[in-house]
């Protein structure tokens, strides 16, 4: 017999965002039901893929601890005891996101797929549901490139490599963007041989200075960077993995254990039905306006489902202006140039705001700030000397954008976001206090050499001259 339900919200996918709006409309008393096929589905794999990050970086230190003066044994990664180190790492986050927790807060939780039947009523299992919002949080997939032959060879994802047993003895990594090379440099420090392959530009939504420093790093950690290649054929032939390229140089025949496909991601609206619903979507996800409503204003979409950027951190803020939308009536908007973006590579690579040629055709004149890692006596004593930030204001100093490429770049951003979501002057980050010693200390440099060119004006040395013969 089918129930019907009449909650005032309904989150259709339990995954970051999903979780993040329903427990939080929840959490002021609002009826909310959560539909997914797995009240669990993805809960894992963000702390599995973190905890795969800090064990590379961790092999890494052991390889290079010769450098700091400390002798080492043998070295040796035990796959097995890092598959269990994820394992246990996934489990204790896992209370987090269960569904008891969402239970008690008052959350609903339905198993099975969510279709809409109008624009006002969805179907899952053996429920309707008449809601006076929806929230759609579906999530993506990996996206599969059409490439002769390679839906037809086994290939690992984003989602599926954590699944291994066993580290691939040569890695092929299809997609440079920056989950292609972050999961790079993570199997090549736990030993694999790494290829990736890609057919334009690296990391081509990042500052290109600042990528070049990443992808400097990753070749000299031995990672070949195929760039510029097309893949005209993917097969399989007995154990080994065989891709044929063309190249500036002519034809040539990749040969490895493993395939990656990193070619980006699809969203998941399958099996929604939009289009009973009266929402618009195209293949790059649903189309939202500022206050992430739909084509039909009872419905919002959030997360990687939507067209732009997809990431946890962003479904998540997503959730909170929907909620915020939806039951305070709170004029929110999504400004893109307030959402930071990180690459965990080693250096890492983050960025909020304009680059610099966005700047320039937005604010015409502007200036252009620098400090490197090398002066950085933090930099210096963990010798993580490599990167620079640059930071891109207008004439008067107001913030527009900046990028970090370096030790720290992820932490560090989130003040830089603050500043240009505050829309604050370069003088706040000038007259910062920073702890010694401290990567931070390259922010505030940068915000130094913006008042340098003043200083050294021959009207401001005579006005100091004056100054000290008063004094």
């Amino acid at each position: 017999m089918t129930q019907a339900l009449r909650p005032d919200i309904c989150v259709i996918g339990a995954g970051a965002g999903g979780r993040a709006a329903a427990s939080a409309a929840a959490a002021f008393g609002v009826p909310v039901v959560l539909i997914e096929k797995d009240a669990t589905a993805g809960a894992g794999n963000g702390v599995s893929a973190a905890a795969l990050a800090v064990t590379a970086d961790h092999a890494n230190i052991i390889r290079h601890a010769a450098q700091f003066g400390l002798k080492t044994a043998r070295f040796g990664v035990d796959f097995a005891a890092v598959k269990a180190h994820l394992r246990d790492a996934a489990a204790a986050a896992a209370p987090r996101e269960a569904r008891e927790r969402l239970a008690g807060l008052g959350v609903r939780v339905i198993d099975g797929t969510a279709r809409f039947l109008d624009a006002r009523t969805v179907a899952a299992g053996d429920c309707t549901i008449a809601a006076r919002r929806f929230v759609i949080a579906t999530g993506s997939l990996p996206a599969l490139p059409a490439i002769p032959g390679l839906a037809d060879t086994p290939h690992l994802t984003s989602d599926t490599i954590f699944d291994l047993a066993d580290c691939p003895r040569h890695l092929i990594v299809i997609g440079a963007g920056s989950v292609g090379l972050e999961l790079s440099q993570i199997f090549r420090r736990l030993g694999a041989e790494v290829t990736v392959l890609e057919a334009a530009t690296p990391l081509r939504s990042d500052d290109p200075e600042c990528a070049a420093i990443v992808l400097d790093a990753l070749a000299r950690e031995g990672i070949a960077l195929r760039i510029g290649v097309a893949i005209t054929q993917v097969r399989r032939v007995l154990a080994r993995i065989e891709i044929d390229i063309t190249t500036p140089d002519g034809p040539e025949t990749i040969t490895g254990s493993h395939v990656l496909v990193a070619a980006g991601r699809r969203p998941n609206v399958e099996d929604l039905d939009l289009d009973s619903a009266g929402i618009r979507y195209e293949p790059h996800g649903i189309i939202v306006d500022r206050r992430l409503r739909t084509t039909n204003k009872r419905v919002y979409a959030i997360g990687d489902v939507t067209v732009g950027p997809k990431a946890i951190h962003l479904a998540t803020y997503h959730a909170e202006l929907v909620v915020r939308h939806a039951l305070f009536r709170q004029q929110v908007g999504l400004d893109p140039h307030t959402i930071p973006t990180v690459t965990h590579t080693d250096p890492e690579l983050a960025q909020v705001g304009f680059l610099e040629d966005e700047a320039r055709a937005h604010a015409g004149a502007i200036r252009v700030l620098r400090s490197p890692y090398r002066e950085n006596d933090r930099a210096l004593a963990t010798q993580a000397t490599d990167g620079h930030i640059k930071v891109i204001t207008d004439r008067r100093g107001g913030i527009l954008g900046a990028t970090i490429v370096g030790a720290g770049a992820g932490e560090m951003i989130a003040a830089w976001t603050l500043a240009i979501k505050q829309k604050l002057n370069i003088r706040a980050f000038a007259g910062l206090i920073v702890p010694y010693p401290a990567y931070g200390e390259v922010g505030k440099r940068a915000a130094m050499t913006y008042f340098m060119r003043g200083l050294t004006s021959h009207r401001v040395r005579r006005i100091i001259g004056w100054l000290r013969r008063l004094g």
